[in-house]
């Protein structure tokens, strides 16, 4: 399993009874998790804990809610600030507690970022040629700043027009604002058949999809209905000498090795290419372990 130690902003505390405790800078906060199946009780006292909606009712008193939950905070007349920053190796990410329980970083994919980052590095410094970036399913940007650290041109792609003003403000934040980057709303796919139709091609490829999600019109979206359609789509606007595709999942059903299985038959093809596959997770204080957070399989040419 692949997973980062150098974090400074950010701790996962631990992980017991289906919840995470986490450190985010000065704050600390309790959201639930998933992939926490043991037993336990976290009974450690956090700024804020994420409660769902099935178990608690939403009152706007305590702070961020919706219609999935709401963030109860441990003292109601010192509530959280609306969003602070954390630091990780020269990038700055605004955390929000949001009222579907994410904070805007997934601190898990920091060993993802460090791996573009470095080959892209790498590749300028040996060929002394500009490196084009696609990231798909961007969120706010973690990857993106990453690659425009590096030194790369980067395209950013998001669904949510949200999200990618927020992807802006870490720019921003980051010092960032002034490389070469593009923001895009749109479809994934829809994009990618444009791009395929303008003969636009990049060398490298980041994808983070969900596995449920919608379009920008309402399109429902299953990554396993998608997946093969996604990978062969993005073998098209791969250019002709192609440094690499990293492909993110939190899927339960897509494993690394059928994510590896799926890389060979879709993008080498056309090309060599060499793929590994791992899990990902974040070390947990308490214990010493590794909380598995998700797949990612990255495809080298």
């Amino acid at each position: 399993m692949r997973y980062c130690t150098d974090w400074q902003d950010y701790e996962l505390l631990d992980a017991s009874g289906g919840e995470r405790l986490e450190r985010w800078g000065e704050f600390t906060l309790i959201r639930p998790d998933p992939q926490i199946m043991w037993g336990g009780q976290i009974t450690a006292n956090a700024d804020a804990r994420y409660i769902r909606n099935s178990s608690y009712k939403a009152n706007s008193k305590h702070g961020t809610h919706g219609k999935e939950g709401e963030w109860l905070y441990s003292n109601p007349n010192k509530p959280l600030p609306k969003n602070w920053n954390v630091r990780y190796k020269g990038l700055t990410f605004k955390v929000k507690p949001t009222w579907f329980k994410h904070t805007g970083v997934f601190p898990e994919q920091a060993v993802n970022w460090d791996y573009c980052r470095q080959l892209i590095s790498d590749e300028i410094k040996a060929s002394r040629r500009e490196i084009n970036v696609l990231n798909m399913f961007a969120y706010t940007g973690g990857a993106t700043l990453a690659c425009l650290k590096a030194g790369a041109k980067v395209c950013h792609l998001d669904a949510v027009k949200s999200i990618v003003e927020w992807g802006k403000e870490n720019a921003n934040l980051s010092k960032l604002n002034d490389k070469p980057v593009r923001w895009i709303i749109d479809d994934a796919m829809k994009f990618l058949g444009r791009e395929i139709k303008r003969g636009n091609k990049y060398d490298a490829i980041i994808l983070d999809p969900p596995s449920y999600g919608r379009g920008t019109n309402g399109e429902t979206w299953k990554l396993e209905d998608c997946i093969n359609s996604l990978l062969l789509m993005c073998s098209e606007v791969l250019s002709d000498n192609p440094l690499f595709l990293l492909m993110n999942s939190y899927t339960t059903g897509l494993s690394p090795s059928a994510v590896s299985y799926l890389m060979k038959m879709t993008l080498g093809d056309k090309r060599k290419v060499q793929i590994e596959s791992s899990e990902i997770g974040l070390p947990v204080k308490s214990t010493g372990l590794i909380l598995p957070c998700g797949n990612t399989a990255i495809a080298r040419f």
